[in-house]
């Protein structure tokens, strides 16, 4: 016989079972929140595809390698010379720019290669990423996995590394044009800045990602607003120097005044503001370039003490600890800095410094996370 409907104020007796279907619980994570794990995963490998990008593309501008094929073909492009006579094209091609004829007049087809496959490499890394992102997100769709309210989050994702494609060759275009030895220092710092941009965007993604929704909403009403505020101020500091540093990758500014703490004997280098228009000397003048990056270095350093200071404060010791290791790497970069100015920027130095920068820059971003979304702990783990 099917159970009678109890009346609303029945009295349950102390061990007769309870009629009709189990509460379900943990609602908030549910409905499309299972494949979160899968999600993670796959943004993951984006990250550590985009962070080995950084790094080519640092390679590619340090051993001038940039302007080495002068088309843009997404598609063909893919393929490498096959034979002899491609090989003899591409060289051709790249025989009637400035910086061949000005500063590489009399390469060989070998020493050609060897900028050939930096630039390809970096291309086809690209590539990789765009065929990455686009099979994981087409897959979630198609399979139904896609978590709620994530799909105009990622698809925003690959709308920005399809920008990156274009502004990556807007700036090879600027070294193509007759005159330019190399690509313009501010479409260097856009292509590079847009990099971090979609680098610290899939951190913050994987971070969220690595919770339950119903954590991160009971976390943030633990969340520290004046530390997360502190923190997304020196996130916004770094991301300036890394333009900076973009600029001065851009003229190779890095390798001018090989002295610190002053440059050459005083603390600002003569001649600052030496080319007509003004505004060029900001892009394009190796002095005023190198002593902004010096300038806003020593600020990110002094506020990022600051902001760990306030960290200590904290009642967390997750939080405590991400700020201390955004601490650690901020003296680490800085001295990396200081290195590659003394040694005039040699190739490793200056990758070991955009590497750190990019070490930062995460860290930044883990500590910011952190400070509005606290992990959970016993009352033993915290600060009294």
């Amino acid at each position: 016989m099917a159970d009678k409907p109890r009346a609303i104020f029945e009295e349950v007796k102390p061990g007769e079972p309870v009629r009709g279907r189990a509460p379900v619980t943990g609602g908030i994570d549910r409905g499309g929140q299972g494949a979160r794990g899968l999600v993670r995963v796959w943004l993951m490998v984006l990250f550590a595809l985009v962070m080995v990008m950084i790094v080519v593309g640092g390679m590619t501008r340090l051993t001038d390698s940039g302007l080495s094929i002068t088309e843009w073909a997404p598609i063909s492009g893919a393929l490498p010379p096959m034979n002899a006579a491609d090989w003899e094209r591409e060289f051709a091609a790249y025989q009637q720019t400035t910086e061949y004829r000005e500063q590489n007049a009399g390469m060989s087809l070998a020493e050609f290669k060897s900028i050939y496959w930096w630039e390809w490499g970096h291309r086809q890394l690209g590539r990789v990423i765009g065929l990455v992102w686009a099979l994981g997100f087409a897959g979630l769709l198609v399979a139904g996995k896609m978590p709620r309210g994530w799909t105009g989050r990622l698809l925003v994702l690959g709308a920005l590394g399809g920008l990156q494609g274009a502004v990556g060759w807007w700036m090879v275009a600027s070294g193509l044009e007759e005159g330019m030895f190399d690509v313009a220092s501010y479409r260097l710092a856009v292509h590079l800045g847009l990099a971090f941009a979609i680098f610290g965007l899939i951190a913050w993604f994987c971070f969220r990602l690595g919770r339950p929704s119903a954590d991160l909403l009971q976390a943030r009403r633990a969340g520290e607003p004046k530390l997360f505020s502190m923190s997304t101020g020196l996130m916004h500091a770094a991301f300036l120097q890394i333009l900076l540093g973009a600029l001065v990758a851009g003229i190779d500014a890095g390798r001018n005044y090989p002295s610190w703490p002053l440059m050459d004997g005083g603390l600002v280098p003569a001649d600052v503001f030496g080319l007509e228009p003004l505004w060029r000397n900001f892009f394009e003048n190796p002095g005023l370039v190198q002593f902004m990056h010096r300038m806003v270095g020593y600020l990110v350093f002094a506020f990022g003490i600051v902001v760990w200071l306030r960290a200590r404060r904290s009642g967390n010791h997750a939080t405590r600890f991400a700020f201390n290791a955004v601490l650690a790497m901020l003296l680490v970069q800085m001295a990396l800095g200081v290195l590659t100015v003394l040694y005039a920027a040699p190739v490793t130095l200056a990758i070991l410094h955009q590497l750190g920068a990019v070490l930062l820059w995460v860290l930044i971003l883990r500590g910011r996370f952190l400070a509005r979304y606290p992990l959970p702990q016993s009352v033993r783990g915290a600060r009294r």
